[in-house]
């Protein structure tokens, strides 16, 4: 463990957690499994998270409120879109991911949240979109980041 050095960018830290919704639910947990390790200031945590955790050294444990704006956005309805079954070659389920190509070939995730007989309903928001997220965080190590860490 990296005795003093505190979070900021550059930093390789790793973190212990629990994130539960509004009801307390647990969304996601590090609890028997390795803690979470990322580049500080590279956007690998979501903005809210990694600004609450600016500053704290190893040892140091916080309860983090995010609000949904700071975490996945809010839910955008213009995500959301219907498309005829037939688009798919194949059975499509509730809950079930497909991707959808843009014309630059970039991938775009959507989850099947509603069927009939002739038509999907898409969206393409985050999980937690429009969600608060509540952290219990433990930051258990930080420490410089490497040359090939910090290419990325």
């Amino acid at each position: 463990m990296s005795e003093g050095q505190k979070v900021a960018e550059d930093m390789v830290v790793s973190i212990a957690y629990t994130l539960t919704d509004d009801e307390g639910a647990v969304i996601d947990s590090s609890e028997g499994a390795d803690p979470l390790s990322y580049v500080h200031g590279h956007g690998q945590l979501i903005p809210g998270l990694e600004k609450a955790l600016e500053g704290h050294v190893a040892g140091d444990s916080a309860k983090i409120d995010i609000p949904a704006s700071e975490g996945y956005g809010e839910h955008d309805p213009q995500r959301v879109l219907t498309v005829s079954r037939e688009m798919f070659g194949f059975d499509v389920t509730e809950g079930d991911y497909v991707q959808a190509e843009q014309q630059d070939g970039t991938k775009i995730p959507f989850q099947v949240v509603g069927l009939t007989d002739t038509e999907v309903t898409l969206d393409g928001n985050h999980p937690l979109a429009g969600k608060n997220l509540h952290f219990a965080v433990t930051v258990v190590d930080v420490r410089n980041a490497t040359e090939e860490e910090l290419a990325g």
